[in-house]
């Protein structure tokens, strides 16, 4: 004669209990990985916009250009510590230097000074005034579909970019968090727009380094 094994209301609460603890922590895992690939993510992008930078300013470089490099490594020196403290691992390939057209390369320096006397007057009338506040009117709308990082830099919040000439002013909004900011382009990089780290805190989402849905608009 079989007989039929039971659990016990004892038993049938302990198996519950674990059942759920695992599947609490497995929910915690993935959570935390997912938190650490946005951060890493950001980090990256920001790593190769600066070294995007960097090569392009060895392929055509300027009188500035070593200064601009020097400062360039210094950021990137910082974006390692915080990717090791991320442990986001290897870091992302370095992107080729790209060839300077034969023949150019005179004509390239000369223009490239000729940026920087431009530059250091828009600079020069910049200067004594007061910084543009964050949000502002909205303007016209630019670089449609970029994501938008941290160049690394320090300072008072500041933006810099591939397309638009000093003293620019930009309007970024975080569409996640509808944070937004206006500040002045005030250095060149190799993206459309990078906030500066005093600029992009104030409108990120905490932990993270990448705006995934931004909203680009020149204004003023």
């Amino acid at each position: 004669m079989s007989r039929k094994r039971t659990m016990s209301t004892k038993q049938k609460i302990a198996l519950m209990t674990g059942a759920a603890t695992l599947a609490g922590g497995f929910a915690v895992v993935t959570m935390s990985m997912g938190h650490a690939s946005v951060v890493c993510d950001g980090l990256d992008q920001a790593l190769r916009n600066n070294e995007s930078f960097i090569a392009g300013q060895r392929a055509n470089p300027d009188a500035q250009s070593a200064a601009r490099i020097a400062n360039r490594e210094a950021v990137i020196k910082q974006i390692n510590v915080q990717r090791e403290a991320s442990g986001c691992g290897a870091a992302p390939a370095a992107p080729a230097a790209p060839a300077a057209p034969a023949g150019q390369g005179q004509g390239q320096n000369q223009q490239g000074q000729n940026q920087n006397q431009n530059q250091n007057q828009n600079q020069g009338q910049n200067q004594g005034q007061a910084a543009p506040p964050a949000g502002g009117a909205g303007g016209q709308v630019v670089c449609a579909g970029s994501t938008v990082t941290l160049s690394g830099e320090a300072g008072a919040p500041a933006a810099s970019s591939n397309q638009f000439p000093l003293g620019t002013r930009l309007k970024v909004t975080n569409l996640d968090n509808n944070k937004s900011i206006t500040v002045s382009v005030t250095s060149t990089s190799g993206s459309c727009a990078l906030l500066n780290d005093a600029a992009f805190e104030q409108v990120r989402e905490p932990g993270k380094f990448l705006i995934r849905k931004a909203r680009i608009e020149r204004v003023g």
